[in-house]
């Protein structure tokens, strides 16, 4: 099967890309590097059935040329990680928004390819329903258009409707799958991403810094769970058409996410707390909990995760001193 990946050299793309080359197939990424990087896809490069575009999905006689070519769309592209979503809104929003039209129009005229949109637990927003686990039904929560950080829960909201709404209106077969904090090798923690930033803070007996009073909690899913179940989601005939949460429904403060990771790597380092105003900007608003209610996708595949966050602890330090 050929299969394009958009943002092929990004942190998860690039663990999707590999494992879709081990299962035979042909392989074509494209990824901007805005924040992906070669080396994420350097091993990747000597195998004939893969291919590496550097180029961005708003070029469309480009996307139409690898649309054409393949058979299925893993659509991962996406300005991600809060600090970059601030830091660059206008790219954000257009990436976000204008890319999927294409990649949508593009393999709906092309043969109706069926694609995977990969979304967000951003999408819940600032959701305070207790500590009760997410469903894909629940309602958003979300602040004031002043406050940049909900940008990108509405630009994935509106990739989900388009998607949907092609699966309605035209029967495009798409699946939307929403990733919960998926972490491991090769991530890195430039833009806002916690767990490889502690690691790294660790690793280097620097202070490891906890934005906001750390009570918020968090679930963390490890890279190849979410490879796995992604994958098996597209070769699922049920699944088109639908939203998933994909992730560990198992919470952790950022409080004793930070004490497990100086614990595992034995640091000297001091837990210090930042204001989100200093670590972000002022009017930074945060939601206190995350965590998915994962029944419906274990109803559609064999989902179940098998590396708890000690496990993705121990994976990204190895990642990080090698």
């Amino acid at each position: 099967m050929k299969v394009l990946v958009t943002g092929g050299a990004g942190f998860i793309g690039s663990h999707l890309a590999e494992e879709l080359l081990s299962r035979k197939n042909s392989v074509a990424i494209i990824d901007n590097l805005s924040t992906g990087s070669i080396k994420n896809i350097e091993h990747l490069k000597n195998n004939r059935r893969f291919s590496c575009h550097v180029d961005t999905i708003m070029n469309v006689k480009l996307m139409k040329k690898l649309i054409g070519e393949c058979d299925v769309i893993y659509h991962l592209a996406a300005a991600v990680g809060v600090k970059y979503i601030i830091d660059n809104p206008l790219e954000s929003i257009k990436t976000n928004i204008t890319g999927t039209e294409i990649i949508l129009e593009y393999a709906n005229k092309y043969g109706k390819k069926k694609s995977l949109l990969a979304s967000t637990s951003e999408i819940y927003g600032k959701n305070m329903d207790g500590l009760r686990a997410f469903k894909e039904t629940d309602d958003r929560v979300l602040g004031a258009t002043t406050i940049p950080r909900w940008s990108y829960s509405c630009t994935k909201a509106l990739d989900e409707f388009l998607g949907l709404a092609y699966w309605r209106e035209k029967k495009l077969p798409v699946v939307i799958a929403r990733f919960f904090n998926t972490c491991g090798p090769r991530q890195t923690g430039r833009y806002g991403m916690v767990l490889p930033r502690f690691v790294k803070q660790a690793l280097a007996n620097r202070p490891i810094t906890v934005y906001g009073d750390g009570t918020q909690t968090r679930c963390f899913s490890y890279v190849k769970d979410i490879v796995d179940a992604v994958i098996s989601l597209m070769g699922c005939k049920k699944a088109v058409g639908e939203i998933f949460n994909v992730g560990n429904p198992v919470p952790i403060s950022i409080n004793d996410l930070a004490r497990k990771v100086k614990n595992s790597t034995g640091s000297k380092s001091r837990i210090i707390r930042v204001p989100y105003e200093r670590a972000y900007e002022k009017g930074f608003e945060d939601m206190k909990h995350r965590q998915p209610d994962i029944t419906k996708i274990k109803r559609f595949i064999e989902f179940k995760p098998t590396v708890d966050i000690d496990g993705i602890i121990k994976k990204t330090a190895e990642y990080f001193r090698g």
